[in-house]
């Protein structure tokens, strides 16, 4: 039962992006803007470019997972369809697993798209990195979107939330970043071998914060 209201909220969040695709394009645009204006900043240095790669890419996720979290709940905000959702859920740990999951998907589909893009722009191969680039991704996104997902439900009723919640968000997402930003910067530099204690870092970093989010959104939705 739980596991199908999980699935209910993924398919519905899901399905309300792949309608509208307004915040998709939108996050999209913005992440290909980001690293379009920074590799005119850089100059065509191909060592700077190289260096600067990891950290541009994981800051056009991170200004485009925002525009994802805030829109998630702007959207149910309307007519108070997430009472409706909160009414009618068993379990809310269930509604924030989804949501969770949806905005995942959403994102790793944007990493998907803007990461050829900064091959292109930044001369990188990121041919035989794909797998270490997959991984790190998947594990760094999960850490965002998990905090992410909670501070959403926290400001969501917030006449200000468009500012509270990056500034809500980042302080607490900062081990995550930084450990995606140098997991990503020593594969680009074909270092990595050396990523083991970064990789260990984000998968405790997403246990934990999965769980709080978990153990918290019932409280956190009720706000």
């Amino acid at each position: 039962m739980w596991g199908e209201q999980v699935w209910a909220v993924v398919r519905k969040d899901l399905l309300v992006e792949t309608r509208s695709r307004a915040n998709f394009n939108a996050m999209l645009f913005f992440a290909g803007i980001v690293l379009l204006i920074f590799s005119f900043a850089l100059g065509p240095n191909h060592a700077r470019l190289q260096s600067a790669a990891g950290g541009l890419l994981w800051l056009a996720f991170i200004f485009a997972g925002l525009l994802a979290f805030g829109r998630a709940y702007a959207i149910e905000s309307e007519n108070d369809a997430f009472e409706g959702l909160l009414l009618i859920a068993q379990h809310r740990s269930a509604i924030y697993l989804g949501k969770l999951l949806a905005a995942m998907a959403v994102m790793l589909l944007i990493e998907i798209v803007v990461v050829p893009l900064m091959a292109l722009l930044y001369s990188a191969n990121l041919l035989s990195y794909v797998p270490q680039l997959l991984l790190i991704g998947v594990l760094g996104t999960a850490g965002f979107a998990a905090i992410g997902t909670l501070y959403g439900a926290l400001t969501m009723s917030l006449r200000a939330r468009e500012l509270l919640l990056p500034l809500l968000l980042l302080p607490v997402t900062v081990p995550v970043i930084v450990a995606s930003v140098k997991s990503t910067t020593l594969v680009l530099a074909g270092n990595g071998q050396d990523i083991g204690v970064w990789l260990s870092l984000l998968v405790a970093f997403d246990v934990v914060f999965v769980t709080a989010g978990l153990l918290s959104y019932e409280y956190a939705a009720g706000e």
